[in-house]
């Protein structure tokens, strides 16, 4: 039953739906049905009650959004390091959501949730490229398009150490850590999902690489893992790496989301935004460059 409404309701998520059904909210033949699983035979009346989005317990704030690219659709936001995506616990205020709520008051939200219009997620000390969908439509619409991997995902990110290869790919399924459970591991296919980061060397130094970051995947903290995983850890990046800092980077590691490729809802074509590198992660470079010369 909730594949043949996601169907016929384009304008709302199969999870969306879901939710709806087990709200008691569903009807087939005039009875109700809470089984979101529910087989149909063919010829049934089926009826689903949709009720406006309910309003976002959120007050916007008005903290400053760098915006790339902005119309009746979605708002493509070059994300500062150091905020936060959405609200949750011990982060109740100041997240980007907050913000995206005073540039957009009438936000349509997705069925009431602390996230509305939040397409896809960058890590709270990555910079970068993120997407908001000021509508249910477009949010489907670009959630389909990173689901079927027609985004192009780019990343800049500097290592410690250098990787094995020039360029490479790594293939390996990510999942929870269990001895750290709010940390991510390389782990077995059982326990985790298949992901694969492409990489290229951008830029060497004596003890640092830059390198060019493709993510056919979006697992959480997909590029950390992988990369630590193979003996190059982000630089800065004290979870995952070294627990001394190893470039002038303070309260953030070096990682930005450069580049993002997709197609605009409503369009045909692919279009590609671009996010240079913030300052403070250029002066990075600038340090390193200046080193080599002694």
């Amino acid at each position: 039953m909730d594949q043949i409404l996601t169907e016929h309701l384009e304008a709302t998520s199969r999870s969306r739906i879901q939710q709806l059904i087990k709200q008691g909210l569903a009807e087939i033949d005039g009875k109700e049905v809470t089984k979101t699983g529910y087989r149909l035979e063919g010829g049934e009346t089926v009826k689903l009650m949709v009720p406006d989005p309910a309003p976002v317990d959120l007050l916007p704030e008005d903290i400053p959004l760098d915006i790339l690219y902005e119309d009746s659709n979605l708002l493509v936001i070059n994300k500062q390091a150091g905020l936060v995506v959405h609200p949750s616990v011990g982060h109740e205020s100041g997240t980007l959501v907050h913000a995206v709520l005073f540039h957009v008051p009438d936000l349509e939200g997705i069925g009431g949730e602390k996230r509305p219009g939040i397409v896809h997620r960058i890590d709270r000390f990555t910079s970068g490229i993120l997407l908001i969908a000021k509508n249910d439509a477009a949010l489907i619409d670009l959630q389909r398009q990173f689901k079927e991997r027609l985004v192009s995902k780019q990343y800049a990110a500097l290592v410690d150490g250098h990787p094995p290869t020039p360029e490479g790919r790594i293939e390996m399924p990510v999942g929870r850590d269990p001895s750290h459970r709010k940390r991510m591991s390389v782990t077995t296919p059982s326990r985790g999902k298949m992901a694969v980061t492409v990489y290229r060397t951008a830029e060497v130094f004596e003890n640092h690489t830059l390198l060019d970051i493709e993510l056919e995947t979006g697992r959480t903290h997909q590029i950390r893992v992988h990369l630590a995983y193979i003996g190059i850890p982000i630089a800065g990046d004290t979870v995952y790496g070294y627990k001394q800092r190893t470039v002038p980077l303070k309260q953030r590691f070096f990682l930005h989301a450069s580049s993002l490729s997709f197609t605009l809802p409503g369009e045909e074509k692919i279009t590609t935004f671009n996010a240079p590198l913030p300052s403070g992660l250029e002066n990075v470079l600038i340090w390193l460059r200046e080193r080599e010369k002694h």
